[in-house]
């Protein structure tokens, strides 16, 4: 999954409510290692992948001042073939219905 962040806010952001409680993903800090997706027909929630030293397969950010915006990523498991659409959600925003593709 890719996408953008933009801060709206008057103050810094650096995704900190975004990292994960995992013990091996806290070491990310700032990042998209605490997001997930869940399959909801298929009831089934998929975690951020990782690599083999514990580091998050996403982005880990920078200092986003008021009214900049950064791009982000963040590789999950594929759920099972026919899965059209599948929930993201991360930190304390409410889980996005996201549709998806083919892929490239």
């Amino acid at each position: 999954m890719s996408g953008s962040v933009r801060n709206n806010g008057s103050d810094s952001w650096l995704g900190e409510n975004w990292k994960s409680d995992e013990r091996e993903l806290r070491s990310n800090g700032g990042s998209l290692a605490g997001a997930s997706i869940v399959d909801r027909v298929g009831k089934k929630k998929y975690l951020v992948l990782r690599d083999t030293s514990g580091k998050c397969l996403c982005t880990k950010f920078a200092l986003l001042r008021s009214g900049e915006s950064a791009s982000w990523f963040a590789q999950f498991p594929a759920p099972p073939e026919g899965t059209t659409e599948v929930d993201f959600q991360v930190g304390s925003m409410p889980p996005a219905a996201i549709e998806i593709s083919g892929g490239e």
